[in-house]
């Protein structure tokens, strides 16, 4: 992918790349806007244990799970064999990970507190090879691959590098080794069928009208799927849906006196317990008002 800079109406010019010299640069990069870029939190940075050296410990509060994060510029690694030893690493250890996170955030964060299975490992790395991303196309692998690369003018561009919709299942392929194995089943990477099935075909039918409206709000809008709900998100997550025996339940990522309701649709649970993002819920079970839920959810984009 090429960036150009806009000199005139007619006019452009390439902007050339300034390639990361050290890893560090980029582990400084994205610890520092970790939130920004990933909106994870940082534990930290070159955590030890067991004798690993794990280059960012961080900690994503939307789905209560730690993660990994490694950065490398070498692209000779096979990122799956890594990524699944960090895996077994952090499961088979978990109380010292709840104990850096507590003496370094000085919280009291419990076991029980952490969703084990949503773990994951984030390679950051300027590119990956075709075996690469080949390697790590499995619908319910918890490893990741993140492109960054720097251009002049100070331009950053960070892209998450996306499993292809026919992507299979990696279960079969880890059936024949114990440890990983193991991990796979202690770790879950949801899909929009998990959240699907068992519905009925009035309910997939609805959850997808409103699945495709909150797409064409914006071409860059991804569907994230989570233990219990599935998140819609473009930098920020902006709503989430989680479907429901008879309808959905809706929520608008916005704090509580912030959303423009004429119609009072929704309702203010910021003082309630809820899973989804924000301080707005709704429960469909209808198209009815859909133009105008489209117009409550654009509000968070």
């Amino acid at each position: 992918m090429h960036l150009y800079n806009l000199k005139s109406k007619e006019s452009i010019s390439i902007l050339k790349e300034k390639p990361f010299k050290l890893e560090r640069e980029i582990q400084s990069l994205f610890e520092n806007n970790l939130n920004e870029l990933m909106d994870l939190q940082l534990v930290k940075s070159e955590f030890s244990i067991k004798n690993k050296r794990i280059d960012t410990l961080a900690y994503d509060t939307q789905s209560n799970a730690f993660i990994i994060i490694e950065y490398k510029r070498s692209r000779n690694i096979s990122v799956v064999d890594q990524g699944f030893t960090y895996l077994s690493l952090m499961l088979e250890n978990k109380a010292d990970f709840i104990v850096e996170y507590n003496e370094t955030l000085k919280q009291n964060l419990k076991r029980t507190d952490v969703d084990w299975s949503q773990t994951r490992v984030v390679f950051v790395s300027t590119s990956f090879t075709e075996n690469q991303r080949t390697a790590t196309n499995f619908k319910d692998i918890a490893i990741e691959l993140w492109e960054v690369k720097r251009y002049e003018n100070n331009l950053i561009s960070v892209n998450q590098i996306k499993k292809s919709k026919s992507a299979e299942s990696i279960k079969p392929i880890t059936s024949s080794n114990t440890q990983l194995e193991a991990v796979t089943k202690e770790i879950k990477v949801y899909t929009e069928e998990d959240h699907t099935s068992n519905k009925t075909d009035a309910v997939i039918a609805l959850y997808e009208v409103y699945r495709d409206s909150i797409l064409n709000l914006n071409d860059e809008i991804e569907i994230i799927p989570r233990k219990k709900r599935i998140a819609f998100k473009i930098s920020n997550i902006i709503c989430d849906i989680h479907i429901q025996k008879n309808g959905l339940k809706l929520w608008v990522n916005l704090k509580a006196g912030k959303l423009d309701d004429p119609k009072n649709l929704m309702r203010d649970v910021s003082n309630i317990g809820h899973w989804g993002n924000g301080d707005y819920e709704l429960i469909v079970k209808d198209t009815d008002n859909l133009e105008y839920i489209m117009s409550l959810i654009k509000q968070a984009l």
